[in-house]
C-alpha cells in the first residue's frame, strides 16, 4: 500500500510539471520558434511579429536578453521573464515591434564578467576593454539576418536585458556603439571606462537598492559614468527591492512610451 500511494504522488508530481510546461509553452506561442546558424554554432530565438504584420511595412526591433536562470537549448525558458509583458494586448496594439528573445547556452553568458567572493559578498569584475563573445557574435549574426529578413527601422532597434542579460546589453551596445538607439539594462553592470562608446545610445536603467546577487553600485556608476559623457541616461532605484527588479522596471507605465521616442 505504502509503494502505491508512493507512486500515486509521484504520478501526480509528474502530471503538475507535465501541465505546467505545458501551459508555460501554449502561453507564449505567439512567439516563433527559429535557429538561427552561424558557421558551426546556432542559437535558439523566439520571435514575436506585431499584429496584423505586413511584410512590407517597417517595424522596431526590441531584443531581449535574459539572465543565467534561463540558460539552456530548449528555446522555451528565455521567455520566464518579460515575454508576456511585450505580447500584451494593451502593448501589442500601442507599440508594434518586433521582439526578439534569444538563448544562451547552459555554461555559456552574453557577458565576460568574473565573479569573486569577497568577504561573504559578491564582487564583479567587468571588463574594460573589448573580449571575444562567442555568443553575442551569434547575436550580431542574427540581427544581421533579421535585417535581411525583415523592414526593420534602423534607427530604432532597442536592446534590454536583466542580470546576465542587463550585463550583456551593455556589452552588446559596447561591440556596436552606433547601433542601438536606446538601452534598458535591469540589474546589470559594466566598467565605468566603456561610457564612452555608449553615449549615443539613451539609457534607462533599472536596480533593486537591496539586491544581493549584483550590488545595486554597479548600475549606479555606469549611470555616473554616462552622464559624465553627456549622454541621454536616467537610473531608477527601487527601494527595498531586491535582485527581481525586472518585476518593477516592466511595471513602469512609461517605459515603452520612452523605448519608442527613442530614435538615432
Amino acid at each position: 500500500m505504502k509503494s502505491q500511494a508512493k507512486l500515486s504522488r509521484i504520478a501526480l508530481a509528474l502530471i503538475v510539471v507535465l501541465v505546467g510546461q505545458l501551459s508555460f509553452s501554449q502561453n507564449f506561442t505567439a512567439y516563433k520558434k527559429e535557429l538561427f546558424i552561424q558557421e558551426q554554432d546556432s542559437l535558439p530565438y523566439r520571435i514575436l511579429l506585431p499584429k496584423n504584420f505586413e511584410s512590407d511595412k517597417t517595424y522596431p526591433l526590441i531584443l531581449f536578453l535574459h539572465g543565467s536562470g534561463e540558460r539552456g537549448s530548449d528555446n522555451e525558458l528565455q521567455l520566464k521573464h518579460g515575454a508576456s509583458f511585450f505580447m500584451s494586448d494593451s502593448i501589442m496594439a500601442k507599440y508594434p515591434a518586433i521582439v526578439v528573445f534569444p538563448q544562451c547556452k547552459a555554461g555559456m553568458s552574453w557577458n565576460n564578467v568574473e565573479s569573486s567572493d569577497a568577504g561573504g559578498e559578491r564582487a564583479l569584475d567587468f571588463p574594460n576593454k573589448h573580449k571575444p563573445n562567442k555568443h553575442l557574435e551569434l547575436v550580431e549574426g542574427l540581427l544581421d539576418n533579421l535585417n535581411s529578413a525583415y523592414q526593420i527601422d534602423q534607427d530604432r532597434i532597442y536592446v534590454g536585458g536583466l542580470s546576465m542579460g542587463g550585463m550583456g546589453t551593455f556589452e552588446l551596445v559596447n561591440r556596436n556603439p552606433r547601433l542601438f538607439a536606446a538601452a534598458f539594462p535591469i540589474c546589470g553592470g559594466a566598467h565605468p571606462n566603456i561610457a564612452r562608446r555608449l553615449r549615443r545610445t539613451s539609457w534607462w536603467i533599472f536596480h533593486g537598492s537591496d539586491d544581493k546577487d549584483v550590488a545595486p553600485e554597479y548600475s549606479v556608476q555606469m549611470y555616473e559614468a554616462l552622464e559624465k559623457k553627456n549622454a541621454d541616461a536616467k537610473i531608477t532605484i527601487y527601494e527595498g527591492v531586491g535582485h527581481e527588479s525586472w518585476t518593477n522596471a516592466f511595471a513602469e507605465p512609461g517605459l515603452m512610451n520612452w523605448l519608442f521616442s527613442k530614435s538615432k
